[in-house]
């Protein structure tokens, strides 16, 4: 549809911002509907993430997604807060309701469904987390949701992963979380019951290798799920594959929160796979 006076906007805030893949999966769903909207990135830094919350009323803008680095920044700024997002400390989805903003966080929602589409079935078992801010928040909430009996959370600073784990077993959460340090991922004991170890850290994109993980000591039905999302294998995932385990990355649960997010700001659904076809299609894995 062309862009016009009339054309409602919704977008993403993040920085960096030019990897952002949301401006073509929500515009290939606004072209399939015939919808008179479109959907931009802008980056915001940190120090001007306030006035950008603020100017979206003002702007018309319908709803704006978060990434990078204002999840738990804009969780401290936005009054109306969903319990999903009040749980999580952080957000990633905020409705314009007539200048009313709410902070909603769609990622623990679609990590549930992504991690259900493929089977993974945790009611009784041990999930390990790798990481302890936002997207660690929401593999642990998804976790617990699909039934672990335990969620290990394994960071490089104990104390944050301490502070996690409190913040589910103060709100009463079943497998709260058990913190430990990075030694978790070279605990042959504990690895040995693994049926999911998820990486919620930028290891491997920022640093260019992992941490040192025992793949091998995992059972063989154990998945590895890495929040990024890449058209190549990450640092997290390459040995997972050579040592014969699932692994995926994170491209499924940026489609389902997206789709979320969708309708949220649009009040419409999406059209089934188109979404995934664009995101697909600008990762280079999907040819027109």
């Amino acid at each position: 549809m062309p862009i016009t006076s009339d054309t409602a906007v919704a977008a993403i805030f993040g920085d960096p911002i030019e990897h952002s893949k949301s401006p073509a999966m929500h515009n290939a769903a606004y072209a399939a509907l015939g919808m008179s909207r479109t959907y931009a990135a802008f980056r915001v830094t940190a120090g001007n993430l306030g006035p950008a919350l603020r100017a979206i009323h003002p702007l018309g803008i319908v709803g704006v997604n978060l990434t990078v680095p204002h999840k738990q920044a804009a969780a401290r700024i936005i009054k109306d807060l969903s319990g999903e997002a009040r749980m999580l400390g952080a957000v990633n989805c905020v409705v314009n309701r007539r200048g009313v903003l709410r902070g909603d966080n769609t990622d623990a929602r679609g990590l549930e469904r992504d991690l259900r589409d493929l089977g993974c079935e945790l009611r009784g078992r041990l999930a390990i987390v790798i990481g302890a801010g936002g997207g660690a928040a929401s593999s642990v909430l998804a976790c617990i949701r699909l039934g672990a009996s335990r969620v290990v959370i394994a960071n490089r600073t104990p104390a944050r992963a301490v502070a996690l784990a409190r913040r589910f077993s103060a709100r009463g959460a079943r497998a709260a979380g058990e913190p430990r340090g990075l030694d978790a991922l070279v605990d042959m004991e504990l690895l040995a019951d693994a049926r999911l170890i998820v990486n919620a850290t930028s290891m491997g994109l920022t640093t260019g290798r992992f941490a040192r993980l025992d793949y091998n000591s995992t059972p063989t039905d154990c998945l590895f799920y890495d929040l990024i999302y890449s058209r190549e294998p990450t640092e997290f995932i390459k040995p997972a594959l050579a040592a014969g385990r699932r692994a995926t990355d994170g491209a499924g649960m940026l489609v389902n929160q997206g789709e979320l997010a969708f309708k949220l700001f649009n009040r419409v659904a999406p059209p089934a796979g188109v979404m995934r076809a664009a995101l697909l299609k600008a990762l280079g894995l999907l040819q027109d």
